[in-house]
């Protein structure tokens, strides 16, 4: 079964793919080949395999918890990575996948229903009940990122993945809408735009980190991805192989080094530093006696020295901050029984040592630290956690075939004449 419940029945081609990660931190293009696969046994909804042409990175200015706040910069890191990913790969990009980490995604479940009257439920049926679950969705007076058809029901039989030739009178639909505000996703499109290059499909972080890190047993069984990126922090939930939830903060790993920066009154580089070589969420019986060296802003004065224990209890408020809201989000979802006992930390964050430990004593559940799994040429400084997102940019084709059925009516409702859901289908089935 598909990731995201459904199959592809089109002819799988090879394909070049190129991705776009828009972090807070970091701007990252890849330039890849998916070439189809017959089988794949542990990571779900794979049906090519990845291979890297092209790979290019930038440090991310212009855009703070994944908004676009400077167009002039953040244009030019776009431009810089992009053209660092041509270069490599020998090919000159003209459109690309995007993701989108603002905190202001929104989940919600919408439910279709469609009068068959006794007969044989077809295709057009199935179409007609995705349209009265679209009209609803577009109620929310939002932009519509994903809507993804969870279930159907038939009479008073639920929890049906395939209603096509079954027979009853009332067809309902599930349907999970992901939602963003327009105009951080307008100014996000529009930054692309100005670099001459268009975007096929923007794609919500929560999803992409998931998609990237999840196995099969933990995205059939349930769990949650946390990401924690440089301004913000997302997660999604994944349960019976579909993606059924999702939210985020707007706090992330910058928060972490601008508190040590503040309390050691040294520079924003410098705090950084510290954070990656001596940076962790645990006290040690050490770290009294530990001391570490801090350069201080100004030059009038020679550097400081300071126990790491003082390090550790900046860092440790902050992430248990984080980890205590991410908590209470996933409580208030309605989602947190889903997930049972399983949470993926990852993103640049979740690199912090003794992470997993804090995440396991705050969230009451088993954690691991997931790393992008299933693509091959990628450089050894992208095979971190904190590139998660950009892989599962390249996973999402594969997996967004769920799309497909509804992204020609949800056009239609929306702009008549066609728009980006249909642009988005035209492109899937052209390429997939």
């Amino acid at each position: 079964m598909n990731l995201l419940g459904s199959s592809h029945n089109g002819l799988r081609k090879t394909r070049l793919l190129t991705v776009l990660d828009m972090g807070s931190s970091k701007v990252v293009c890849v330039i890849a080949r998916l070439r189809p696969l017959d089988h794949t046994q542990y990571l779900p909804g794979r049906t090519h395999h990845i291979e890297i042409l092209g790979f290019g990175v930038q440090r991310s200015r212009g855009i703070k918890s994944g908004v676009v706040m400077d167009m002039a910069a953040a244009e030019q890191s776009v431009r810089l990575a992009v053209d660092a990913a041509e270069k490599m790969a020998g090919l000159i990009v003209d459109s690309l996948i995007v993701n989108f980490s603002s905190a202001r995604l929104r989940s919600v479940v919408v439910h279709g229903e469609y009068d068959v009257s006794g007969r044989e439920v077809s295709m057009r049926d199935v179409r007609s009940v995705l349209a009265s679950a679209s009209r609803k969705a577009f109620a929310l007076d939002r932009h519509i990122v994903h809507s993804i058809p969870l279930n159907y029901s038939l009479d008073s039989e639920k929890g049906i993945s395939d209603p096509i030739g079954m027979t009853g009178n009332l067809l309902g639909v599930d349907v999970h809408v992901l939602t963003a505000e327009t105009v951080p996703l307008r100014n996000l499109e529009a930054c692309i735009n100005r670099a001459h290059i268009s975007v096929e499909a923007m794609v919500a972080t929560p999803l992409a980190s998931g998609l990237a890190v999840l196995v099969d047993d933990e995205a059939r069984l349930g769990a949650a991805c946390i990401d924690i990126g440089g301004g913000t922090t997302t997660f999604s939930v994944f349960s019976d192989n579909r993606f059924v939830h999702a939210d985020a903060i707007p706090v992330g790993g910058n928060h972490v080094t601008l508190d040590i920066a503040r309390g050691f009154s040294m520079p924003l580089e410098d705090a950084e530093r510290l954070k990656v070589m001596h940076g962790s969420t645990l006290p040690g019986g050490v770290d009294d006696r530990h001391m570490i060296s801090v350069a201080p802003i100004a030059d009038e004065r020679s550097e400081m020295q300071y126990p790491r224990a003082v390090l550790t209890r900046i860092i440790q408020a902050r992430v248990e901050e984080i980890l205590e809201m991410v908590r209470d989000r996933l409580n208030r979802s309605g989602f947190g029984h889903v997930i049972g006992k399983r949470i993926v930390l990852t993103g640049g964050g979740s690199q912090l040592t003794g992470l997993p430990e804090t995440a396991r004593k705050i969230l009451g559940r088993n954690v691991r630290v997931g790393r992008p799994l299933g693509v091959s040429g990628l450089p050894t400084l992208a095979k971190g956690s904190a590139f998660s997102a950009v892989v599962g940019l390249m996973i999402y084709p594969q997996t967004a075939s769920f799309e497909e059925k509804i992204v020609h009516t949800i056009g239609q409702l929306k702009t008549g004449t066609g728009g980006r859901f249909q642009r988005v289908g035209q492109w899937l089935r052209e390429s997939f």
